[in-house]
């Protein structure tokens, strides 16, 4: 269960929720939780800080910086970065190329947010303190469905950028906060669930959520890393070049970048009364463009989106079920849907919900700003609220059975498992066997589920394989083992003990030891 250790001291806490096109920030002050403002390049007040990098001759710029180059075709500039964590083969050393320069997303996501902190520091109206000593106490949220390496990432970008973050929080489970803050009359003891739909810039996640008090229990987790509201500009993007002939591979990227833009924009500026999109051709395509703008119907738009709401709909199936199974409750006895995340702003959205599910359908009045408030809430040592959060996601290795002749699939955690909290003993599971090798060859993934068979199976993570020597003679050759023959030892091997253990920022540290003559090597999976 995750809750506050207490201090007093005079540092500004802050809930960043890390977004795939704009990240928000909300801070603490004295039981309220505004949303910080920034100033943009033209001086004028913004409720975000956007996620965006350009590059110009090995110069990198960031946030409102990258933003005020864009148009400068010196500049490259790169949006969405964000999405790169949630890969398959995303790893700390992981490379992005921003125009002629190369670098590794740690150290991308680290220049950004040392240019966040900036901000925060020098170009926003967070509260000031006379005693102010320049810390910046924080929680932040990672997408439910995250897998390791994107948890380790995030919070190694954050602490080597100046923040001093005390929990990852998954975001749906922050929104949580949110909504017991703002609607806590719609909780009684007949309705003590309700299921927070967070659909983002990138990510889509589903939870549900037990509230008794300030107390919470994110009981169950569902989601997908690869949909957002980057998709949702994508299908505006392609209905345009339909409607003004063009092909994708006719566009430079410029070009390109420049129309979703564009449509960024104007899906934006949607509400409800809408009845057609204008987009301007010329402004972003220029000589390109067959003509000055397209006119597109709103309705046109909204139903090439129906299908990516539906598969939002398709993934939180899990978390419905588990309503339904095992929580006590029926669906039409919860609280509520509590709709949040950028992406959920666009009319369409809400109104497939609503056909689905009816009134239990509660949008938020700030769908961009809920995560953050609710992290805001979090770190807010006086609100007092609890959290019991999860994992996830499966987590498990492969290994050689049958005298190696065959793999098979160890299950360490499930996705239910619990996330401790700062101030208690981490969840631990072990394996202890006698080694008939002379090297062990971990090969840990996690996954969103397992099938009938207990294989992993749908969204797999698979990280960097992690070779243990056995063999004592090995010991003072780790730099080789990579390349060492996998082979049976003669008689009987040494005795080994694999511990797991569940950190408060949801990471699994593995740590292996021969028991008999000390040796032990530690390892935090996903760095």
């Amino acid at each position: 269960m995750w809750q506050h250790a207490r201090r007093r001291n005079p540092t500004v806490r802050l809930g960043i929720d890390f977004g795939t096109t704009r990240t928000v920030v909300a801070c603490c002050d004295r039981g309220n939780y505004p949303v910080i403002s920034f100033q943009d390049a033209a001086g004028d007040t913004v409720d975000f800080y956007p996620s965006v990098a350009a590059e110009r001759q090995g110069e990198l710029r960031f946030g409102f910086d990258a933003l005020a180059v864009a148009s400068d075709p010196e500049w490259t500039v790169l949006r969405s970065f964000k999405r790169v964590l949630s890969g398959p083969r995303a790893s700390p050393d992981f490379e992005v190329e921003i125009g002629s320069t190369k670098l590794r997303v740690l150290d991308l996501l680290t220049l950004f947010l040392r240019s966040l902190r900036d901000a925060v520091l020098q170009r926003s109206n967070r509260p000031k303190k006379t005693d102010d000593d320049g810390r910046l106490i924080c929680v932040v949220a990672t997408p439910a469905n995250a897998h390791g390496t994107q948890r380790f990432v995030t919070l190694d970008a954050f602490r080597r950028a100046g923040f001093e973050v005390i929990a990852l929080l998954n975001e749906p489970s922050a929104a949580g906060f949110e909504y017991t803050h703002r609607h806590r009359s719609t909780i009684t003891s007949k309705r003590e669930h309700i299921i927070v739909y967070d659909l983002g810039g990138g990510t889509f996640d589903a939870s549900l959520v037990h509230m008794t008090g300030r107390s919470h229990d994110a009981v169950a987790t569902a989601g997908l890393n690869h949909l957002g509201g980057d998709d949702f500009d994508d299908a505006l993007v392609a209905r345009a070049l339909e409607a003004a002939k063009l092909e994708r591979e006719d566009l430079p990227a410029r070009a390109l970048a420049a129309l979703a833009d564009q449509c960024r924009e104007a899906k934006e500026r949607l509400n409800p009364n809408s009845r057609r999109i204008v987009i301007d051709l010329e402004a972003c395509l220029g000589e390109l463009a067959p003509a000055h703008e397209v006119t597109i119907s709103a309705s046109d738009f909204y139903d090439r989106c129906v299908p990516l709401v539906e598969a939002t709909i398709t993934a939180m199936q899990p978390v419905i079920a588990r309503l339904d199974a095992g929580a006590g409750e029926a669906l039409a006895d919860i609280a509520g849907i509590y709709v949040v995340g950028g992406a959920s702003s666009l009319p369409v959205v809400a109104r497939t919900l609503r056909e689905r599910f009816g009134r239990r359908v509660h949008r938020s009045p700030y769908p961009s700003a809920a995560i953050a408030m609710g992290l805001a809430i979090a770190v807010d040592e006086d609100a007092g609220f609890e959290l019991s959060d999860r994992l996830s996601r499966h987590f498990g290795v492969f290994r050689e059975s049958s005298g190696g002749d065959e793999v098979v699939f160890d299950p360490i955690f499930d996705r239910e498992a619990r996330v401790p909290s700062s101030q208690e003993a981490p969840v631990v599971s072990r394996r202890v066997y006698r080694a008939a090798h002379n090297v062990g060859r971990y090969r840990f993934v996690e996954c969103a589920s397992l099938d009938r068979l207990g294989v992993p199976h749908g969204d797999i993570t698979a990280f960097s394989e992690v070779v243990f020597p056995f063999d004592r003679k090995l010991r003072d050759r780790a730099a080789e083992l990579a390349a060492v023959t996998v082979e049976r030892m003669g008689g009987e091997g040494p005795l080994i003990e694999e511990q797991y253990a569940i950190t408060p920022h949801g990471i699994v540290e593995v740590t292996i030891t021969d028991v008999e003559a000390g040796y032990q090597r530690v390892y935090q999976v996903g760095a």
